[in-house]
């Protein structure tokens, strides 16, 4: 790939004024946008006539392109110049940075796109003093565009993270890329590296440069977990595996409430009814369920019946919920994200400057919460979720679990990793008497017409009330599993629930459903 001129004007890069209209119709090596790879490179650039030197001014806003389908991203840019490229920036960035008090996101990312545009303008400069040949304009607006979101954004997983119907990404190795869509169809997607240590190079940098919390990523700390710009999750581990691999998901229903769900046939209107109540009555809710099958989705529904007034604290490894984002349903919100640390561990087992979730349940005690939700229950955090909700406020979080049965027995095998002093009497006496409630969902695949094509669905299957039982752990079912469907239908309501009427359960369309 060839560098644009020496003598190109600054203000004529697309990345910092507009293409004349007529620009295809003289020049047909300037093809669409839309279409980068039909883009030939020149044989020569017919330059403007040396203007006097420019003076370097704020570039305006660099539009955000069009989202293209996950198979039109630029597969002939010199990726490894994009990375040499992108060092530089960041370095120079750093250093600009560092040099200032203060500077805000937009601030760096301004300065970014200054920088970009300086150094192509330095490097058309010295490939025309050496006569090699220039790029055309859009080969040069890609190059600018790929350089930014290497600094700023994926990278060349940008395109992909910005695709709307897709909601999975599975990466294996650098060429071997699967997109997964809304329905569950599996597609191939381009190559997102050249070769798996340029892969793992990109995704060390990004987890280094997280805005949020800075990760590493090494053969000290072979695993990496972090939230992207926009909500998505990534997941990425290597070393440990033949070849690197790297799993991202995105959420597309962020401000969703139970009646949403109710519309997309996910649960019925008396089991919508039946949960807004127990939201607002304060009692403590898991939703539990397979991989995928929409627990973070319930969980901001169940958040949404909250009064917008309500005192609450979110406690995640990596933000996910993003209800801090939701202004407009949560005005008096805290949330906390945990820290993995880094470095040799200590005596005690934990990395220097680790802290988990478990801790920020500890210290939020004095911050006088109303409810606590928890991203997910995966060990010794459901004890201090207990002594939490122990003074009567409730609370909201997952666990992965194939049944309700399954997700209370989860939850005691979580409350004795705390330690040899915890007994398996102690943690199912905590569980059983301080969770009140288990949603199940359920995420169902039916087969399409070929092995990578599937229709998928979720929704709920049961709603169990947690009891203590004869061996310690009993509950009932209230919504139970239709023998037909397979989704929640009314079964028996104990009587401590008849009281949710007065939260607006709707108790007569619960005694119909269950005698249809």
């Amino acid at each position: 790939m060839t560098t644009p001129s020496k003598d190109t004007p600054l203000a004529s890069l697309p990345l910092f004024a507009d293409i004349d209209d007529n620009t295809e119709a003289d020049n047909p090596q300037h093809a669409s946008l839309e279409h980068p790879a039909r883009a030939v490179p020149p044989t020569h650039l017919k330059l403007a006539s040396p203007p006097t030197p420019p003076k370097l001014r704020k570039p305006p806003a660099l539009a955000p392109s069009p989202p293209r389908p996950a198979n039109s991203h630029p597969a002939d840019l010199d990726w490894a110049l994009v990375a040499a490229f992108r060092n530089r920036v960041s370095n120079q960035l750093s250093e600009a940075v560092q040099a200032r008090d203060t500077m805000s996101a937009d601030a760096q990312r301004e300065l970014g796109r200054s920088i970009i545009a300086e150094l192509l303008h330095t490097t058309a400069q010295d490939d025309l003093n050496t006569g090699r040949t220039t790029w055309s304009l859009q080969e040069q607006q890609h190059m600018a565009e790929a350089i930014f979101n290497a600094v700023f954004g994926l990278g060349r997983l940008q395109p992909l993270v910005d695709a709307d119907h897709v909601e999975n990404i599975e990466i294996m190795g650098n060429e071997t890329t699967l997109l997964e869509d809304t329905e569950g169809n599996l597609h191939e997607g381009p190559p997102v590296a050249e070769t798996d240590d340029e892969l793992i190079d990109f995704l060390a940098f990004l987890a280094s440069h997280s805005e949020a919390n800075e990760r590493s990523f090494s053969e000290a700390q072979p695993r990496l977990h972090m939230r992207l710009d926009g909500g998505a999750r990534l997941a990425a581990s290597a070393w440990t595996t033949p070849r690197p691999v790297v799993m991202i998901r995105r959420h597309r229903l962020r401000d969703i409430s139970l009646s949403d769900l109710v519309d997309r046939d996910a649960l019925s209107p008396v089991a919508a009814s039946f949960l807004t109540a127990a939201i607002k009555a304060k009692k403590t809710v898991v939703v539990a369920g397979p991989q995928n099958a929409g627990k973070t989705t319930m969980v901001r529904a169940l958040c949404g019946e909250l009064d917008p007034w309500e005192r609450i604290g979110t406690f995640e490894t990596e933000y996910e919920l993003g209800l801090h984002e939701m202004p407009h349903r949560h005005r008096r919100i805290i949330p906390w994200e945990a820290r993995p640390g880094s470095g040799e561990r200590g005596l005690d087992g934990r990395a220097a400057g680790e802290i988990t979730v478990d801790d920020l349940l500890y210290d939020s005690f004095r911050f006088n919460l109303q409810r606590y939700i928890i991203g997910e229950i995966r060990g010794r955090e459901i004890l201090a979720l207990i002594k939490a909700v122990q003074s009567g406020e409730g609370s909201i979080s997952t666990t992965h679990a194939a049944n309700a049965r399954s997700a209370v027995d989860k939850l005691v095998t979580c409350a004795l990793e705390a330690g040899p002093h915890i007994t398996e009497a102690y943690a199912t006496r905590a569980v059983t008497e301080h969770i009140d409630l288990v949603v199940q969902l359920n995420l169902e695949l039916q087969p399409g017409q070929s092995d990578r094509s599937a229709r998928r669905t979720r929704y709920v299957s049961e709603i169990y009330a947690v009891e203590p039982g004869e061996n310690g752990r009993g509950g009932t079912h209230i919504f139970r599993p239709s023998p037909s469907t397979g989704r929640a239908v009314p079964h028996v309501l104990p009587d401590p629930y008849r009281s949710l009427e007065r939260f607006g359960f709707r108790l007569d369309d619960f005694n119909r459903d269950i005698h249809q």
